[in-house]
């Protein structure tokens, strides 16, 4: 987990967007909890966002709620 950043966005419009690291494939665990519909996460702060269904905003990007709890990004093994 050390090589992993600090936050991680899927957003290409986001400042914390790697495309590289997504490729890669990226897992979340959430209060010990895998989590498939992350769109960013924080660890120092301890926060995720997940979308919500197939919402989308006036622009078009997914509606998102903000939780808040101990986040462990992780690469997935292939």
């Amino acid at each position: 987990m050390s090589d992993m950043p600090d936050r991680l966005s899927v957003d290409p419009d986001s400042p914390y967007y790697n495309e590289d690291l997504l490729q890669k494939g990226i897992g979340i665990r959430f209060k010990g909890e895998e989590k498939t519909n992350v769109e960013e996460y924080c660890v120092s702060e301890g926060w995720v966002r997940v979308s919500l269904g197939k919402s989308v905003d006036r622009r078009g990007k997914p509606l998102t709620m903000k939780l808040t709890g101990p986040v462990e990004p992780y690469l997935r093994s292939e």
